[in-house]
């Protein structure tokens, strides 16, 4: 028997697009005439050439997935990311069937449980006691099975307090709760689940992630859209990253967490700024350094007049934006640069105390207790620590540093 429960081949979504066509405020009965002969004339001929006509628009096809190609194995945990509009949730929506692809074809083995959209499948006016039957009938849970399983999902949920209240007096983190609840506890072949959990507050975020890897250690596959990197890389081991209705990278998500975070920050370009004002000319960071746990970083500056001395700061913070350490020259006792209206001031942090993972760096360059210019996540760069963290242990238990500690045992 196969391990491939996903299959598509040549996925393709196409959509038309209407544009309303403005018409003229003023027209005299001989414009008005002409112009709908036109229209009668251009509606027969796309007719007979076989396109769509919509009254009073202009047609334009849009294609949200175009030739899309890849197999996901059972037990599979496959982080799906890419800019807004990529082609992601349509993706999902295929999968979920609830649209059809134009082109091409995918077969999915198993039964698949989504989660697209809060509250998807509830019934506003239904408490959410009879919601949690409703839903998890539409998922196609039997009566037997969501009785067993009703006291997990509301404790799950955290909603005791309302459950015989109308659901369309729950707020969205509430509504997401129960949706996610209701969904998880289905124990689907296949779990889809597409951002709903940027509503839940953080500790219900963590909640779900825990169910989640539950979930993949059962043996089931996870399809996870998100643009929150760091949930991405915890629960993932495998990313796709889509660009323009395609796959533009299929392979392990520390890979794809690189090659995104790299596609969506521009490559630094100096600004022509001022002339009157020192600025950054260049930035360049080792990335053979990085992969063997140092960090080096080289600025380039110029400025209208000596600097004295020039002031140089780097922030390193997480991918998520949470930043980890600063530094500047200030802070280097060794640091003795003279007055200069330009030149370039390197960075050398050995045995960088951060864990392996994707990281960014901010640069500001001033003189004294002025700052002239403010590169706000300037580098993207993916480190590697000399000691990895053991796979299967979260931030929670080593958080954002790494320490070199020593343990020995004693009598």
């Amino acid at each position: 028997m196969s391990d491939v429960v996903i299959h598509a081949e040549g996925l393709g979504k196409k959509y038309i697009i209407g544009h309303e066509v403005p018409s003229e405020r003023y027209m005299s009965l001989r414009d008005e005439v002409a112009r709908g002969a036109k229209a009668f004339l251009r509606k027969a001929r796309d007719l007979t050439q076989g396109r769509s006509v919509i009254e009073g628009d202009e047609l334009e096809e849009f294609w949200a997935l175009r030739d899309v190609d890849f197999e996901i194995r059972r037990g599979e945990v496959v982080g799906i990311i890419g800019r807004n509009g990529a082609g992601k949730s349509t993706l999902l929506k295929i999968l979920s069937r609830i649209t059809e692809p134009t082109t091409g074809r995918v077969r999915v083995s198993g039964h698949v449980a989504s989660l697209l959209e809060v509250g998807t499948g509830f019934h506003s006016e239904l408490t959410g006691r009879e919601n949690i039957f409703l839903n998890g009938a539409i998922l196609g849970m039997r009566r037997a099975e969501i009785v067993r399983k009703f006291d997990e999902i509301v404790a799950f949920a955290e909603v005791e307090r309302f459950l015989d209240t109308p659901v369309k007096r729950y707020s969205s983190g509430m509504y997401v709760r129960l949706a996610f609840a209701v969904a998880a506890h289905l124990e689907p072949d296949i779990l889809v689940v597409d951002e709903v959990l940027a509503v839940g507050d953080a500790e219900f975020q963590k909640k779900c992630l825990g169910k989640m890897h539950d979930v993949s250690r059962g043996g089931r596959t996870i399809l996870f859209v998100s643009h929150n990197m760091s949930a991405v890389s915890t629960l993932c081991d495998r990313g796709f990253v889509f660009a323009a209705g395609n796959i533009a990278f299929d392979g392990p998500i520390r890979d794809a967490l690189v090659m995104y975070s790299r596609s969506v920050s521009l490559p630094f370009a100096p600004e022509a700024g001022s002339p009157d004002i020192p600025r950054v000319v260049s930035i360049a960071l080792d990335d053979k350094a990085a992969a063997n746990g140092d960090i080096r970083i080289r600025v380039g500056f110029e400025s209208p007049w000596e600097l004295a001395p020039p002031l140089l700061g780097v922030v390193v913070t997480s991918n998520n934006g949470a930043p980890i350490f600063g530094f500047n020259t200030a802070m280097d006792p060794e640091f003795a640069a003279a007055h200069a209206k330009r030149g370039t001031i390197e960075l050398m942090v050995k045995d960088a105390p951060l864990h392996s993972g994707l990281y960014k760096a901010s640069i500001w360059l001033g003189e004294k207790s002025r700052n002239y210019a403010r590169l706000d996540d300037a580098i993207v760069f993916d480190f590697v620590a000399p000691v990895p963290v053991p796979a299967g242990i979260s931030l929670e238990y080593t958080g954002s540093v790494r320490v070199n500690g020593r343990f020995s045992l004693h009598d």
